[in-house]
C-alpha cells in the first residue's frame, strides 16, 4: 500500500510540474497565430525559426512566462539545458521528446513525419509489453468459467471471511493461468503520459507550428483548417475515427465476461471512438497524424499477433 501511495504522490508531482499555458494580452484575450489559429503559447521553450512568428511573440513578451533572450532557436535546442529547468515533467519527458522531434524532423524534412516516425518508434518499443497484455486477456478468457462460478458461489456472502476466502480463491484461479491483473494496464499507463508530452512538445515548440505535412498546417486544428476552406482535414479525422474504432473493436473481441460486462465495454468503446473524434477536431494536426497513425499500427499488431496466436 506504501509503495502504492508513493507512486501515486510521485505521478502527480511529475504531472503537475509545467504545463502549457497560453499566451494572453493586457486585457486577458487569448493571444491567436492568424496563420494556424492556434492559441500561442505563454512558455515556449525555443524560438520560433519564422521571423513573422517570432515579431508576433516579441509583441507580448510582457505577458510571458519566459523571456526570449533566454531562449535558444529551436533548431539549436539541447535535449537538457539546467538554466530553462521548469518542472521534472518538462524537464524528463516533454524537453527530451521536443528535441528528438526537432532533431529527426531536421533529418527527414518534415516535423510531421517526424512526430509520426518517433509514435511508430515507441509502438515497437512497446510490442513486447502490448504482446504480453493480449496473452494475459487470452488467459482471462480461458479462466473466465471459473470465475464466474466463483461469483455465484459467493453471491449473497457478504461477510468479511467469505470475501477474503473469495478473494484468496480468486488468486489462485489468477495464478493457476499465469495472471497478472496489473500487467494489462501496463500498456495505457505507459501510453498516456507519452500522449500528453506529445501535445506539450508540439504546443511548446514554435517551429513545429511553421511546418506542413501534405496539405496539413502542424499547428493548425482540423476544425480551424475546415473553415478555412481546406475540407482534406476531414480525411485526417475519418482516419484518426476508423482505425480508433477498429482498435477498440479489435480489443473488445478479446476481452471476456457476463453479457452484461461486454454490452458495457461495448457501450464504452462507441462513446470513447465519439469522443477521441471530436476531440481530434480541437487538437493540432501534428498530434492527430500521431494519433493516427499509433491506432494504424496497433490494428496491424493486432492482425499479426492473431495470426501468430500470441
Amino acid at each position: 500500500m506504501k509503495k502504492k501511495k508513493l507512486i501515486i504522490v510521485v505521478a502527480i508531482l511529475v504531472l503537475l510540474t509545467g504545463c502549457t499555458k497560453s499566451l494572453t494580452d493586457g486585457d486577458k484575450k487569448r493571444v491567436i497565430n492568424e496563420t494556424t489559429g492556434q492559441n500561442l503559447t505563454a512558455n515556449i521553450i525555443c524560438l520560433p525559426e519564422n521571423d513573422e512568428l517570432l515579431a508576433e511573440y516579441t509583441k507580448y513578451e510582457e505577458f510571458m512566462d519566459v523571456k526570449l533572450e533566454d531562449l535558444p532557436k529551436c533548431s539549436a535546442m539541447k535535449v537538457y539545458d539546467a538554466k530553462a529547468y521548469n518542472g521534472l515533467w518538462v524537464q524528463l519527458f516533454v524537453r527530451p521528446l521536443a528535441w528528438l522531434i526537432i532533431k529527426l524532423g531536421k533529418i527527414v524534412g518534415n516535423y510531421g513525419l517526424s512526430v509520426m516516425i518517433i509514435g511508430l518508434i515507441i509502438r515497437l518499443i512497446l510490442m513486447p509489453f502490448t504482446a504480453k497484455t493480449m496473452r494475459q486477456q487470452e488467459e482471462l478468457r480461458k479462466a473466465q468459467p471459473e470465475l464466474a462460478r466463483l461469483e455465484k458461489k459467493y453471491e449473497n456472502k457478504n461477510d468479511q471471511e467469505s470475501m477474503m476466502q473469495k478473494s484468496q480463491e480468486t488468486l489462485m484461479i489468477y495464478k493457476k493461468y499465469n495472471i497478472n491483473p496489473m500487467s494489462s494496464c501496463l500498456v495505457s499507463f505507459l501510453q498516456l503520459p507519452l500522449f500528453f508530452a506529445f501535445l506539450e512538445a508540439i504546443n511548446r515548440v514554435p517551429a513545429i507550428f511553421e511546418n506542413y505535412f501534405w496539405k496539413f498546417q502542424l499547428g493548425t486544428t482540423p476544425l480551424y483548417g475546415i473553415r478555412a476552406g481546406n475540407y482534406y482535414y476531414i480525411l485526417l479525422i475519418v482516419v484518426i475515427v476508423l482505425f480508433t474504432l477498429l482498435s477498440f473493436s479489435n480489443n473488445m473481441k478479446n476481452m471476456s465476461g457476463s453479457s452484461e460486462q461486454l454490452k458495457q465495454t461495448k457501450f464504452m468503446t462507441i462513446f470513447m471512438t465519439i469522443f477521441i473524434g471530436i476531440a481530434s477536431i480541437q487538437l493540432p494536426s501534428a498530434i492527430a497524424l500521431y494519433w493516427g497513425v499509433i491506432n494504424a499500427f496497433t490494428v496491424i499488431q493486432q492482425f499479426i499477433f492473431k495470426k501468430r496466436g500470441i
